[in-house]
């Protein structure tokens, strides 16, 4: 088998599978799923958790002190 036989197979298989993907994708079966996928953003979240302002400021202070620096 000479190089070119082989890239001709690799490339017919290739294309087998890119049009075994396409059909997956478009069939009536998986149309359900896309769109339920397709509507995520949309879903209202039930509770996102507080946000507290003062964690985010001790964090910086605390890392200033972490990295070693004495002159602040």
């Amino acid at each position: 088998m000479d190089t070119g036989t082989f890239r001709g197979l690799i490339t017919l298989i290739l294309i087998v599978a890119f049009i075994g993907i396409f059909i997956w994708a478009y069939s009536k079966r998986r149309k359900p799923d896309f769109d339920e996928a397709a509507n995520l953003p949309f879903a209202d979240d039930d509770k996102q958790p507080p946000r507290d302002k003062h964690t985010s400021s001790k964090h910086e202070v605390d890392s200033r002190h972490d990295r070693g620096d004495k002159n602040t």
